[in-house]
């Protein structure tokens, strides 16, 4: 009980140091009053959510209004009566509702779309982060500076839980892995707090249902060249007996969706690489069918062709789950045929390399990894250019301070 009482003595000194004495990050326009919607994931979160939209109903003042929307995704516990107690207490709160659960990045979707603030920022109902801090990190957008702003749990100089250090490794090695892809140096891609000029984050299409959102969200911004900021934050970590909900699951889908939203538009050397990390399980599929073909006795050019179709069709689902994403939609019949061209003039390619090869005395198995190899040059720059084209990104123009 002593431990409680000097614990909620230290929050509120914690607290109150916050509001009294904010860090330097001050406004340089005037205290123009603007809307902030605070969009509240909430999913079996009936112990804290109530006290997190108390928290984030005191950083209200003279020059910030609040638009709170809370979606309840489902929840197994009394979150949503929770929820809608709040809404009779402060019944400008928004109170929305999934009928199953479908994951934190479709909660934040559903509640994206009802805000109408000049700014939008996440706020999770388990009280990791400090709502307090929402006001710092909003100073760069009040400015004009910023177009997205992210809080940082590593450039913080404030307090931190000491928690999970192998959770910690596997988010530098997100976060280093999609800043190579995105060319952005952040310190922190996972990071909850994000806060964005509300007609930035309404144009962009958010697809993941779950924690993979985050980088998601950071390849599109990043797409679409706009000004980031980035803000060292205090963090209060959960344990998952305190209720933490992120699993191993969910980096792998992290590391997934770091490829798969960033790859389709990253630079040609980039997407080589990862084209031959393709082409190797395509190359390993046409040799092994290849050799297969060739003990069945189905002789040496249907064996080549037959092996060859089964790798191409392995190489373009590859492709389009991981390079091409973007650009695979075939919604006429002349992308089709285009599609079709490439693939049988570089079959024809590969049947005659091959031949030639075996002819020169080489025997099959080398006849056919040397034809890959000039097959797999040519298979990437048709795919690049001519079956998957992609535009590349404008560079950003600077806009005007209003």
């Amino acid at each position: 009980m002593a431990q409680d009482t000097q614990s909620l003595r230290t929050e509120a000194l914690v607290h109150k140091r916050h509001s009294e004495n904010p860090p330097a990050y001050q406004s340089t326009h005037s205290a123009k009053p603007v809307t902030l919607s605070i969009v509240i994931p909430c999913y079996n979160e009936e112990q804290t959510l109530e006290q997190c939209v108390d928290r984030v109903l005191a950083i209200q003042d003279e020059t910030l209004e609040l638009e709170l929307i809370v979606v309840d995704d489902c929840s197994k516990d009394k979150s949503f009566e929770v929820a809608r107690g709040l809404v009779e207490r402060f019944p400008k709160l928004v109170l929305l509702q999934h009928d199953v659960n479908r994951g934190k990045g479709a909660a934040l979707r559903t509640g994206i779309i009802h805000a109408t603030g000049d700014f939008v920022a996440i706020q999770d109902a388990d009280l990791e982060y400090d709502p307090m801090e929402l006001k710092k990190l909003l100073v760069p957008l009040r400015n004009g500076d910023a177009d997205v702003v992210l809080g940082s749990r590593f450039l913080s100089s404030d307090f931190r839980r000491v928690l999970y250090f192998w959770h910690s490794v596997g988010n530098r090695f997100l976060t280093t892995l999609s800043n190579m892809l995105t060319d952005l140096n952040l310190s922190d891609m996972e990071t909850c707090y994000k806060v964005f000029r509300r007609e930035i984050i309404q144009s962009i299409r958010i697809e993941e249902n779950r924690f993979g959102f985050e980088p998601e969200i950071v390849a599109k911004i990043a797409q679409r060249r706009l000004r980031v900021y980035e803000i060292g934050i205090s963090y209060r970590g959960r344990t998952y007996a305190e209720g933490k909900k992120i699993s191993m699951r969910d980096g792998w889908r992290a590391l997934y969706c770091i490829i798969k939203y960033n790859v389709p538009t990253a630079p040609i050397f980039v997407q080589l690489f990862f084209y031959a990390l393709v082409g190797g399980v395509s190359a390993i599929v046409n040799v092994l069918c290849f050799i297969g073909f060739l003990r069945l006795g189905l002789g040496i050019t249907p064996s080549i062709l037959t092996a060859f179709f089964i790798a191409a069709f392995v190489n373009y689902y590859l492709s389009i789950l991981f390079i091409f994403r973007h650009n695979a939609k075939w919604g006429t019949v002349t992308e089709i045929l285009i599609y079709l061209g490439v693939v049988v003039l570089i079959a024809l390619i590969d049947l005659y390399c091959t031949r030639f090869f075996v002819h020169l005395g080489f025997n099959s198995a080398l006849a056919k990894i040397i034809s890959i190899g000039i097959i797999f040059a040519l298979n990437f720059v048709g795919r690049r250019f001519i079956v998957f084209p992609e535009k590349t990104s404008p560079d950003w123009t600077p806009q005007i301070r209003g």
